[in-house]
Parts: structure tokens; C-alpha cells; sequence
């Protein structure tokens, strides 16, 4: 029963505060354009539920595009990092330094440079998911347990066997911490691209209903935001359960595979 509890404690919290929302604009009659109740979004969600589909079904594809390009990119930056410490030093600075900028505050230039595309979007969800998957998998490779990487060389290893069979499998688990993080940013990305020039999308949608002062549809939209990023993480967390179902880093399975590896090293070398 406590186990259950424990369980169900975030979803009693949010009902009761949904429930407090709905009491408290029914007691003060607070009309719909200062403060709309959560039945009142729930029946805005649902008249433009058609709507709301297609334009998360944009948003979606951004974010999904932004984090495939940031996945990409961050595996190769993170293995120069980790294999050429020089490059770790001149760059890891920089990529710090690039979290301290707002990212609508180079909406201006997105725009100038790349138009009212895609583009500008895409580019939007790339520096805000690239940063934490980069770092992550740098760190899980970076403290990758010595005694496996002395093994390898121990047995003539090189350096393209020592990343294939210990350090990537090794830092799998950093990486996918770092792209749920990621894929938790990639919708709200996204939809802060969208705002800066678009014509479809969630944060076109979220414009739209704010500039008319439908609250009700500024909600509704912001729920499907919600939605969609806890969906993004569920399906990071799904991925990372195929791949590795048995949890990540050299367990005892991966020992097993660890050793056949070397004899096949040894035959290598």
C-alpha cells in the first residue's frame, strides 16, 4: 500500500492543485482572459483538439530532426574530446559559453542568415539539446574504469578496438541521461524557434491565441507542450531499454562479450 502511495503522490498533488485552480476562479468569478479554469482548457484542448494535432505534428518533426543532427554531432565532438585533450580545452569553454546565451536573443541573425524556414528552427533545438548530450557522453567516457583500458592495451589493442569494445558500450549510459535531458529541451526548442518566424507549430499556435487573448487556447497548447516532452523522455528511456535492456556498462554479460573481444584482439594483433 505505501509502495502504491508513493507511487500515486505526484498525481494526488496535481489533482489537488487542479482541483484548488478550479475552486478558486469559480469563488472570485475571474473571467477567462485573466485566468481560465482547468475545465475551461480542457474544453478548449478538446474543440481544437484537430488543430492542436497538426500543429504538434510540426513540432514534433523539428525536434525530432534538431535532436538526430545534435545525437550526431555530439558522439563525434565527444569522442575528439575524450580522445584528444588538447581539443577538450579549447573547445569545452566555448560550448559553455554558448549555454550562457538566450537563444531568442539570436532570433534576429537565425532569421537574417538562414530566412523563415526550417532552418532557424532546427537550428534552435540543435543548440539547446547539444550541449548536454556532448557533455555527458564526454563524461562517461572520460571516467571509463582504467584497469578494462589497460586490459586492451595489454593485449595489443588499439585505439579503434579500445572505443568499440569498452569505452562507447561503457558510456552508453551518459549518453542516454544526456539525450533524455535533450529530448526533455528538443519540444520546448522547438517551439521558441517557432516564435521567432514560422507558420505552423505549437509556438505559431501558442502566438496566435495569445496576440487574441484566448488564455484558454494559450493553456491548452502549453499542455500539449507538456505532453510532448514527457513523451520525448519516455521514448529516449524506451530506446536506451532496447539497446540495453539489461542496464548499461560492463556488467556481467558485457564482461562475457568483453572477453571474447580480447581473444579476438589478441588473433588481431
Amino acid at each position: 500500500m505505501k509502495k502504491v502511495l508513493s507511487k500515486l503522490s505526484p498525481v494526488i498533488v496535481i489533482v489537488g492543485l487542479l482541483v484548488i485552480w478550479e475552486i478558486i476562479v469559480r469563488a472570485f468569478q475571474l473571467p477567462v482572459y485573466l485566468l481560465p479554469s482547468p475545465s475551461v482548457i480542457l474544453k478548449a484542448l478538446i474543440n481544437d483538439i484537430s488543430t492542436l494535432l497538426y500543429h504538434s505534428s510540426v513540432t514534433v518533426l523539428e525536434a525530432l530532426i534538431g535532436m538526430a543532427i545534435s545525437f550526431a554531432v555530439a558522439v563525434v565532438v565527444g569522442i575528439l574530446m575524450d580522445m584528444f585533450p588538447g581539443f577538450k580545452r579549447s573547445i569545452y569553454p566555448i560550448l559553455v559559453v554558448t549555454q550562457t546565451i538566450p537563444v531568442i536573443v539570436l532570433a534576429p541573425l537565425l532569421i537574417i542568415y538562414m530566412g523563415f524556414g526550417w532552418g532557424p528552427k532546427i537550428l534552435t533545438v540543435v543548440l539547446m539539446c547539444f550541449f548536454p548530450i556532448v557533455v555527458s557522453f564526454s563524461d562517461g567516457l572520460t571516467q571509463m574504469d582504467e584497469s578494462y583500458i589497460n586490459l586492451i592495451r595489454t593485449y595489443g589493442g588499439n585505439k579503434l578496438q579500445l572505443y568499440r569494445i569498452v569505452k562507447l558500450p561503457s558510456a552508453f549510459i551518459s549518453l542516454i541521461s544526456g539525450l533524455k535531458v535533450a529530448a526533455t529541451y528538443s519540444i520546448s526548442g522547438a517551439v521558441v524557434g517557432e516564435w521567432i518566424a514560422s507558420g505552423s507549430g505549437l509556438g505559431y499556435y501558442l502566438i496566435r491565441a495569445k496576440n487574441n487573448y484566448l488564455l484558454d487556447k494559450v493553456f491548452a497548447s502549453v499542455v500539449v507542450i507538456i505532453i510532448l516532452s514527457l513523451l520525448m523522455n519516455g521514448l529516449v528511456k524506451l530506446c536506451g531499454r532496447l539497446v540495453l535492456p539489461s542496464g548499461a556498462g560492463l556488467n556481467p554479460k558485457k564482461r562475457r562479450s568483453l572477453r571474447k573481444n580480447l581473444v579476438t584482439v589478441r588473433k588481431e594483433s
